[in-house]
């Protein structure tokens, strides 16, 4: 009774009861040093097939590239790596469109459904249950990227795949959570972070919280994750599919970010051969006008903004007289990443042939002047114009904004398909391709506003 006053060390007799208990424990938990035990499971890819669709394209009916996603992430959970599939929400499901599959598979709650949700009596109404398989935190994004970490590491921890998507409001992610971001990259977690309303001027009427322009920016610093701003279905779906091989089957620490806007348009069928170049971060995505006597111009473009380069390459040759060739630009960080790994490899082999980046593969043949549009902020198109064969025109989404319509949003910071218009007339009035009285004309037929603020500094 004296000795307790202290709380003198007690070690009990090796062969004692207590001893032997602990020593069993430890054992059965792996021994006494902590270690990463990596299972080197693979999963079973799903059937090509599953994927066909969205090669397709819909044929004339409008949807968001937010909706395709939808659509994917509910046949993967129907496929054969389903039980594995961890849909992981925030908060609003509904504004994702998410809310088909509340009754099909269940929200987790370890106590079940305690009560009666307001629309229990529509088709697709709020399910919880104690087998539910989609996580919804709340509104709480770092509860939910807890919740990320511990399925995205599982094939760590429990030897076990498990396949995140965490899907939230593309500004909530690495602006809010990025340090959480880091520990994810850091503990080699697998998955994907699904950035949705994402850029600057597709969800109007929320205000700026919403007006996400530099997430893909944000991203640049975490070494193995993938980034991708997908404009069409098909991009999304190749990505995906990139990102299944990728993680659960080359059992590769890489974890993806991709972003989907909740703008609808018709999406086209995927062009033969593009697989690669969406992987890689640019591919032609159509071709302009091939007489030799029209002046051209190349016109790159991510997201969303694809349309209005479209919109931007009727315009040059209906117009104008220019012929356009039109880049679907998938991947900022990409090809950034291959810019600097091709720039490292030459100047550790001085005495062996320069290896080209896949910009200039791309680009280096091709003619006229460049414009790069996207609704992101300038720095992105920026951190790649080393790598382009002639100096790019930059167009994004560089200051705060207006929570306005998209149209308004997109001329306010100018990045619709007049000012890309715009661009690349003036880069062929530099370059004498086209009088500077047609630049002073189209100045007025695009009602370009000269004197218009900066929107980087409105």
């Amino acid at each position: 009774d004296e000795d307790v006053a202290d709380a003198p060390f007690y070690k009990p007799p090796e062969d004692s009861p207590e001893m032997m208990y602990l020593l069993e424990r430890r054992e059965e938990l792996g021994g006494g040093v902590p270690r990463r035990a990596v299972s080197d499971e693979t999963l079973e890819m799903p059937p090509a097939e599953l994927f066909d669709e969205f090669k397709k394209g819909t044929e004339g009916r409008e949807v968001s590239t937010t909706m395709a996603f939808v659509r994917i992430l509910s046949k993967l959970m129907r496929a054969n790596i389903g039980k594995r599939v961890v849909p992981i929400i925030p908060d609003e499901a509904r504004t994702f469109g998410m809310e088909g599959l509340f009754s099909q598979f269940g929200i987790y709650s370890h106590i079940g459904q305690l009560y009666e949700p307001v629309d229990a009596g529509s088709l697709m109404y709020y399910k919880e249950a104690t087998n539910g398989q989609i996580l919804e935190e709340g509104i709480t994004e770092a509860g939910s990227m807890s919740s990320f970490i511990a399925a995205g590491t599982a094939y760590a921890t429990h030897g076990f795949h498990m396949v995140p998507f965490f899907v939230y409001y593309s500004m909530f992610g690495f602006q809010r959570i990025g340090d959480l971001v880091w520990a994810a990259a850091d503990m080699r977690c697998r998955g994907f972070l699904v950035g949705g309303t994402a850029g600057r001027t597709t969800l109007n009427g929320e205000g700026l919280q919403h007006q996400d322009g530099h997430s893909h920016l944000l991203a640049y610093p975490v070494p193995n994750l993938r980034s991708y701003d997908p404009g069409f279905a098909f991009e999304l779906a190749v990505i995906i599919r990139d990102g299944l091989e990728r993680m659960y089957a080359r059992n590769e620490n890489v974890f993806y970010y991709l972003t989907v806007e909740n703008e609808n348009y018709a999406m086209p069928p995927m062009p033969e051969g593009s697989e690669e170049g969406i992987l890689k971060g640019l591919y032609r995505f159509q071709e302009g006008d091939k007489s030799k006597s029209r002046p051209r111009v190349q016109l790159l473009a991510s997201g969303p903004i694809i349309n209005q380069a479209l919109r931007a390459q009727e315009l040059l040759s209906e117009e104008f007289g220019v012929a356009a060739d039109v880049w679907s630009l998938t991947s900022f960080r990409q090809l950034h990443d291959d810019g600097v790994e091709t720039e490292r490899w030459n100047m550790l082999h001085p005495g062996e042939k320069p290896r080209r980046t896949y910009v200039s593969e791309c680009l280096d043949e091709t003619e006229g002047p460049i414009v790069i549009a996207s609704d992101y902020v300038k720095a992105l198109p920026n951190s790649l114009s080393r790598w382009f064969p002639r100096a790019p025109v930059c167009l994004g989404t560089d200051g705060f904004g207006r929570s306005e319509s998209r149209e308004a949003l997109r001329d306010f910071f100018e990045i619709d398909f007049r000012y890309i218009a715009w661009g690349a007339l003036q880069e062929l009035a530099k370059e004498k391709k086209i009088k500077k009285g047609d630049l002073e004309k189209a100045v007025k037929k695009l009602q370009i506003d000269p004197d218009k603020p900066n929107p980087a500094r409105s």
